[in-house]
């Protein structure tokens, strides 16, 4: 049995756990086995909720196959968002909230004789918000090609 106490800043007491495993390990490998443990579970119930990557509703294998890889896909493509240098605003944004707020944006579409204009709702992020995301996306460059 490990005990896990963990004190907070903003707390008035600190927080109590306790593992109870029979693996032969110290209890510091224990701790940290358990802790990167409940992140993976924490990333397979986002790709659950946010990608709905557990709807392999056809009949045939192939379908499935095909629809699973697209959806490990646009998790990653989720995953590399968190991990671009975005406006501070968007640093604790989980996948949910990417989708969400930026996914399922509402915008009507204006056609003019020499442009076309979006006009985006600002329900959920403002248009220097998304300005600024737009910027963050251009700023990224490839990696080198191997020679």
């Amino acid at each position: 049995m490990v005990a896990k106490i963990e004190w907070h800043p903003d707390d008035l007491f600190p927080r109590l756990g306790f593992i109870v495993t029979n693996m032969p390990m110290e209890a510091d490998r224990i701790t940290r086995f358990y802790n990167l443990r409940g992140t993976a579970e924490q990333h397979i119930k986002e790709g659950k909720q946010a990608i709905t990557w557990t709807r392999l509703s056809s009949k045939r294998f192939f379908d499935n196959e095909v629809r699973l890889q697209l959806h490990a896909l646009a998790y990653n493509l989720g995953v590399f968002l968190q991990g671009v240098e975005l406006p501070e605003e968007m640093a604790d944004w989980s996948l949910t909230s990417l989708q969400t707020r930026l996914k399922k944006i509402g915008a009507r579409v204006v056609r003019h004789a020499r442009a076309i204009t979006f006009q985006l709702a600002e329900v959920s992020v403002s248009g220097n918000l998304f300005n600024r995301i737009l910027a963050a996306i251009q700023r990224l460059h490839a990696p080198p090609a191997p020679t």
